[in-house]
């Protein structure tokens, strides 16, 4: 009984250190890693690192906007200028960019000028990867 007391007390204080070490538990951080640089128009550049996902560069301009920027959930971010394949860059708006559509559709795509979604579903694509448990 005391080997059994002194086995749950040591996994009572492993646990936490291997949940962060595998990506679950207190402090999940988001999964895709961008950068986000503010333009002079009022636009902002994101770039993502290891991938061209589109879920990723809506969820480096959410978690962006959300805990930079401080902007409500609700606040509809919009695509300015499509993917660029040699760049890897979408630009992105808060605001309809000029001549085009408020494109809003079920689809998450980065090539569509006015496509957009709210802040909160973008920052939501930063904690739904379920294929890349952080290993």
């Amino acid at each position: 009984m005391r080997i059994l007391k002194l086995a749950c007390l040591v996994a009572a204080l492993v646990s936490p250190t291997l949940s962060q070490a595998v990506g679950f538990g207190v402090g999940v951080r988001p999964a895709f890693r961008t950068t986000v640089t503010p333009l002079n128009d009022g636009t902002y550049e994101v770039a993502a690192i290891g991938t061209s996902a589109p879920v990723a560069y809506w969820c480096g301009i959410g978690d962006f906007a959300i805990r930079t920027l401080r902007t409500s959930a609700t606040q509809r971010i919009y695509i300015s200028k499509p993917y660029e394949r040699g760049a890897r860059t979408v630009q992105f708006s808060l605001s309809p960019p000029e001549g085009a559509e408020d494109v809003t559709t079920y689809s998450v795509t980065v090539k569509t000028v006015g496509a957009n979604m709210t802040a909160g579903s973008a920052q939501g694509y930063c904690y739904d990867n379920f294929i890349d448990f952080g290993f």
